[in-house]
């Protein structure tokens, strides 16, 4: 018998054996440098990106940026962090399904480099609605959509 599927937030809540950290290995330190990298929790990821006030953003990368510095690593894990983000995204969704006001604005958190996330809910025009709604201006890039100007928005770094 198939088992059923978890929801975003019971992946939320799946805290495994996180945090953990690492040392940064022989093949990422190529990209990364040597040192220690953290996995953080999920629940951690979605706490950072609660906290977006509205009109504000972030960047994936300051968010790892700041579990880094939380947990006293070089990095936090690229991979782990932004799939951590699409899972706040996910049960941010269902809580607005279910009738809460109060959801993580997962449409606060972009990419590195100021696009927009199309595996958040919603896809890119979902989102659009948000960030524009918020005061932000969109570009379209090809088949990216980007905040413009969108460093003048970023909350502080850690």
């Amino acid at each position: 018998m198939a088992s059923k599927r978890k929801s975003w937030r019971e992946k939320l809540a799946d805290e495994k054996d996180f945090p953990r950290i690492e040392p940064i290995s022989a093949g990422m330190a190529k990209k990364w440098g040597p040192g220690t990298i953290v996995i953080p929790t999920p629940r951690e990821v979605d706490e950072i990106m609660r906290k977006v006030p509205k009109g504000k953003l972030i960047t994936i990368n300051q968010i790892r940026e700041k579990v880094a510095d939380r947990h006293g690593a070089t990095i936090g894990c690229p991979i782990c962090v932004g799939i951590f983000a699409r899972t706040a995204a996910g049960a941010a969704e269902e809580d607005a399904a279910d009738g809460k006001k109060r959801i993580t604005p997962y449409w606060r958190t972009l990419k590195g480099d100021g696009e927009v996330n199309p595996k958040y809910p919603g896809g890119l025009e979902g989102q659009r609605e948000k960030l524009e709604a918020e005061g932000h201006t969109l570009v379209q890039k090809g088949k990216r959509l980007l905040v413009e100007n969108y460093q003048q928005a970023l909350v502080k770094a850690p």
